[in-house]
């Protein structure tokens, strides 16, 4: 049996991934805990969400609000959302692609 000294190597490229498993971590943490905030409709209406994707504020400028077009107001909070939602999603994948250098590793984020 062959007696393979690579052992060492293989320890310190078992640390290497350990820290930028936790460098990734604090990012993503980073992240989760970052704001992102929209405006549309010219700044009639803007939401809120966190980099979990979750939903937490709505600013609507009361001139906007009339019980005879609730679609609008609808309209306006679901493209200020959408576009809140692919921000927080556009800066994660930025984020984790420092460490993936692109390349797509499936359920990382």
């Amino acid at each position: 049996m062959r007696n393979f000294n690579g052992g060492g190597n293989m320890k310190n490229m078992m640390k290497q991934v350990q820290k930028l498993q936790k460098e990734m971590e604090a990012k993503r943490d980073e992240i989760i805990a970052k704001e992102f905030t929209v405006s549309s409709g010219g700044g009639v209406c803007s939401v809120t969400v966190n980099g979990r994707k979750e939903l937490q504020k709505i600013d609507l400028n009361p001139e906007i609000v009339d019980k005879d077009d609730i679609e609008t107001l609808s309209d306006l909070i679901i493209a200020a959302t959408n576009e809140a939602i692919k921000q927080a999603d556009e800066e994660m994948e930025n984020a984790m692609g420092q460490f993936t250098n692109g390349f797509n590793v499936p359920g990382l984020f």
